[in-house]
């Protein structure tokens, strides 16, 4: 699986900046041309700090973007500014240090949200409050409870809440949810997943005093930041919530930060189907992920074992169809910035909507629950 899952804090993927409309992405991020030309003239808010994660991606995702005229960015800390100026050059409307008066002033249609967590619901509902669409870096929350509420408030004024779960967008996701949708491995029965990076960044001083490694600053460890790509993914591939979760989590490398390192899950999905995920640090360098989702008639896998490839299996094993591979150029942040912004204006669907964002993020807190108490945890019963 390329896209988000591989990319620490401190490692932008500089060199997959170019849009890729692939048969399987076309629909979400142009909709035929109808949904640029519906988004002309969006101004966008970027609200972040120093250390904002992904920010260099999403910054050249704005640039190039069609749908974006203009772009206004809030900085608390300043320290985005120069690379803002540098990367956007004349979309660069203002650049300041007070979320509420650029708000007010500018009126932007979206905000693009990177915070720690612990700072991100104060922003979130900020925006919200001003009549603004949010597009929010992940997990975006200490709680859950920091943000539903808001959340729901503003899905009830027609305004969109996205989590920045970029995955859902990769050529061959989009591919694989068209073809579990059509029937084509039947009814769903379960899920395997794992997700597995370097634990060298946790050996790094600069990494080991960030909030990316403190829990109550980022909510969690590989889970909350990595591992929620893969819960995401196996409810949106299979159409399914999960109810229920049991597992794991630990400091196994023993490096010096206030996170996990590790979390191995099981989980049942609502209608009964099962599943699990390891989400880990574990390697030297690179990363490995898969995602293998059987059913009634067949069985799908998603993997990096030779490049981004999946597959349908009739019963027996064999092939049915061609192997759909991640273009090497395709940019996970650039579609699905741009998708955010088009389904903002109006002008498309949204790559991923505020019932999804709360349920994964439920989902994860529910993981962590349990794993401190010993007990499986029920969503919504915490």
């Amino acid at each position: 699986m390329s896209g988000v899952g591989n990319c620490g804090p401190d490692r932008i993927d500089a060199g997959r900046r170019a849009f890729v409309v692939s048969a399987a992405g076309t629909a979400l991020m142009s909709a035929g041309g109808a949904c640029a030309a519906a988004a002309t003239g969006m101004t966008v808010a970027v609200i972040t700090q120093s250390g904002g994660a992904h920010l260099t991606a999403y910054l050249r995702a704005l640039a190039d973007s069609p749908a974006v005229a203009a772009v206004v960015v809030v900085d608390r800390d300043g320290a985005s500014f120069e690379e803002a100026r540098g990367i956007l050059g004349a979309k660069l409307r203002v650049a300041g240090k007070d979320p509420a008066a650029i708000l007010a002033a500018e009126r932007p249609g979206m905000a693009l949200v990177s915070m720690e967590a612990r700072l991100a619901p104060e922003m979130i509902r900020l925006a919200l409050e001003s009549g603004c669409h949010v597009l929010a870096e992940k997990p975006a929350c200490l709680t859950v409870d920091e943000i539903a509420l808001p959340v729901r408030a503003a899905g009830d004024r027609g305004l969109l809440f996205m989590l920045a779960l970029a995955n859902r967008l990769n050529p061959e996701v989009v591919e694989a949810k068209r073809r579990i949708d059509a029937g084509e491995v039947g009814r769903v029965v379960g899920v395997e997943m794992h997700l597995v990076q370097d634990r060298t960044r946790l050996t790094r001083p600069a990494y080991q005093t960030s909030w990316f490694a403190d829990r109550t600053r980022s909510a969690g460890g590989h889970l909350a930041w990595l591992g929620i790509h893969w819960l995401d993914l196996a409810m949106h591939l299979t159409g399914n919530a999960i109810e229920e979760v049991a597992g794991f989590t630990a400091n196994v490398g023993g490096e010096p930060v206030a996170i996990e390192d590790s979390a191995v899950l099981a989980f049942r999905f609502a209608g009964g189907s099962l599943g699990t995920l390891t989400s880990a640090y574990w390697l030297d360098t690179g990363h490995q992920s898969h995602l293998r989702i059987w059913g009634t008639r067949g069985w799908l896998a998603i993997d990096d074992s030779g490049g981004m490839q999946f597959r349908v299996h009739a019963d027996g094993g064999s092939p049915a169809g061609e192997p759909v591979r991640t273009a090497a150029a395709h940019d996970a942040y650039g579609a699905f910035v741009h998708a955010a912004v088009v389904a903002a204006a109006g002008g498309g669907p949204a790559p991923i909507d505020g019932v999804a964002s709360l349920r994964v993020l439920e989902t994860v807190f529910a993981a962590y629950a349990a794993a401190e108490s010993g007990r499986s945890v029920r969503l919504g019963t915490r």
